[in-house]
């Protein structure tokens, strides 16, 4: 079973994160990884943090000669901005109180969390809940995406929406021409990017709506016997994690829930040599909690970043009086870098899916599992449990 754990805070020493489950044999590059952290670090409307990290990831276990031992893997992601908090982050004992922060910012964690673990200063709050954990995740998420790619798995992602402004790009999408998008988005750019820019302007944030596509993935992933092994609701629940995230569905599915059936069920065919799939995908590539062979295709709508430059009024979490919200250091729209997020988060749920599915202690293992697993799918293969 493979699972994954990250620790760190925004402006503290570094962002740690473990693997365990991982097989022996994978070959790992970890630039390719530092390439991730690099898309997610970009896209208009970004911030100054943006500016101080160059964010690379660092392995320190588990991995030799470029490939894994089947030990678990940790890798740490250095903060460069933690020079300019050494005193006011940090496990030692402060030479000098640093000054709390009281004044709540509406749409983040800082009220329910300084409650619920009884802090006095948001800052013990702010500093986890930051979206700058995200880095990790997508750390992770590179290194499945490796994984992944050893049996011809890839995961994509593109912008629908930034605030009013829709994408009406249709499949098969040009990635190259996405990555190239200062907001990865193949139609309407040029006018989110105005949209972006006016927002910023009035001291003001967007949010919006982006879509990972994963192409290459089995049928037979995930599980329609079980309510928590559904495939969906996984992806569901690992997007939803995302901070900023305010919703989900798998393919089109908002527009689904206005059309009849007849329109939104993809039709079963078979080709020439007795091999099925559909007609279309309306359904995202996942039917009863299963993968069906199709692309997985995942949308999620993400809300504007709740830092605003002009903050709104709040409350002080000490005297309870009004007071201007806090401003911390943000960006003005993260639709593009957060669609990269989710890129890491349904990777890693697809990854873990596959092992769960054809998991054994090697590369090879697997790979024989799932070649044999293939080779079982094919018309006139024996059926489980079939007699003579």
């Amino acid at each position: 079973m493979f699972k994954w754990i990250t620790a760190g805070e925004s402006h503290g020493e570094a962002l740690v994160m473990v693997m365990e489950g991982v097989p022996a044999g994978f070959e790992i590059d970890g630039d390719l990884i530092s390439a991730q952290l690099r898309r997610r670090q970009g896209g208009h409307g970004r911030g100054a943090r943006q500016q101080i990290e160059r964010d690379g990831v660092h392995i320190l276990s588990g991995v030799r000669n470029a490939r894994t031992l089947g030990s678990p893997v940790a890798m740490t992601i250095r903060n460069k901005d933690w020079e300019n908090w050494q005193g006011r982050m940090g496990p030692q004992r402060f030479e000098e109180e640093p000054e709390k922060i009281t004044r709540l910012r509406p749409g983040h964690a800082d009220m329910a969390g300084a409650l619920k673990y009884n802090h006095d200063d948001v800052r013990n709050v702010l500093e986890r809940a930051s979206a700058r954990e995200t880095a990790a995740r997508v750390a992770v998420g590179g290194f499945c995406r490796l994984c992944l790619a050893e049996f011809g798995v890839e995961v994509h992602s593109l912008t629908r929406r930034i605030g009013p402004i829709e994408s009406d790009a249709q499949p098969p999408y040009d990635w190259d021409a996405v990555e190239a998008s200062p907001v990865r988005a193949l139609s309407g750019g040029d006018e989110m990017v105005q949209a972006i820019d006016d927002a910023r302007d009035a001291g003001d944030t967007l949010g919006g709506v982006y879509e990972v596509v994963a192409e290459g993935v089995p049928v037979g992933l995930g599980s329609y016997v079980h309510w928590d092994r559904k495939l969906d609701g996984l992806l569901g629940q690992a997007i939803m994690s995302i901070q900023a995230h305010k919703g989900v569905t798998v393919g089109p599915g908002w527009e689904n829930a206005q059309l009849p059936g007849s329109k939104v069920h993809d039709v079963i065919e078979a080709d020439a040599s007795g091999r099925l799939s559909h007609r279309t995908n309306r359904a995202g590539g996942i039917e009863g909690g299963v993968s069906n062979g199709e692309p997985i295709v995942v949308q999620a709508a993400v809300k504007p970043i709740s830092t605003l430059l002009k903050p709104l009024e709040s409350t002080d979490l000490k005297t309870r009086q009004k007071v201007e919200a806090h401003y911390e250091r943000s960006d003005v729209c993260v639709v593009p870098a957060a669609g990269v997020v989710g890129e890491a988060m349904v990777a890693i749920v697809l990854w873990t899916e596959f092992l769960e599915k054809f998991g054994g202690d090697s590369l090879s293992e697997i790979r024989r599992n799932y070649e044999s697993y293939l080779e079982s799918t094919k018309p006139g293969a024996e059926v489980a449990g079939a007699r003579s």
